[in-house]
């Protein structure tokens, strides 16, 4: 890659944007207040704004390898902190995409050094939707079953946060889990039963 052919981009988008606004970048200056904290995979293939059609201002991105929440991850957790106590968010997105390499070799025998306690994450999906998985004979269509079931128990990652538990109580903050479908552009609601599964899991992880 030419990375001079990036600044030339840089000036070409700076043009089209004044050309529509020309107070566009001074009225970015002025400060953000995105509605929603969009949580997605690092792909290359994957752009969070573009796939919304949202334009910078309007989302809060978190991006890491198979979209994670980890509750011992102080980057995603001061993120999660950061967007829901002070940029005060009404909604909370997971975002997975099929075709995922990162849970695809969660899945692999492989040793993949730094990875492997990564991944683990992911691993225990699997052992907890082990049962329908296995399953799926065919393997495409089990990791795109697995990938939905990873933005499923990130979601309940989310819910099992202070964070988040305080802001549902506190103004009706909503957590949503979708899939991106790589092969045809369209972004998926899975459409999660969170509420039940908040009510299942507060037993052991409701925080005052």
């Amino acid at each position: 890659m030419n990375l001079d052919k990036v600044f030339d981009n840089n000036k070409k988008w700076i043009e089209s944007k004044l050309d529509v606004d020309s107070n566009y970048f001074e009225d970015l200056g002025k400060g953000q207040s995105p509605e929603l904290l969009y949580i997605g995979c690092s792909d290359s293939r994957v752009t969070a704004e573009d796939l919304m059609g949202l334009q910078p201002g309007e989302v809060f991105v978190h991006r890491n390898i198979a979209n994670m929440v980890v509750g011992t991850d102080l980057n995603a957790m001061s993120v999660l902190d950061y967007a829901v106590n002070h940029l005060k968010v009404n909604h909370v997105v997971v975002c997975g995409h099929f075709s995922c390499g990162g849970v695809k070799a969660a899945m692999q025998s492989a040793d993949l050094g730094i990875l492997n306690p990564w991944l683990r994450n992911i691993r225990d999906v699997y052992r907890l939707h082990k049962t329908e998985l296995n399953a799926i004979d065919d393997e495409d269509k089990r990791y795109d079953r697995l990938v939905e079931l990873n933005v499923q128990e990130q979601c309940v990652n989310l819910i099992k946060t202070a964070t988040v538990q305080k802001a549902v109580r506190s103004r009706g903050l909503k957590v949503h889990g979708w899939v991106f479908d790589i092969h045809t552009g369209k972004l998926i609601d899975l459409k999660i039963d969170l509420d039940g599964i908040l009510k299942n899991i507060m037993e052991i992880y409701h925080l005052d």
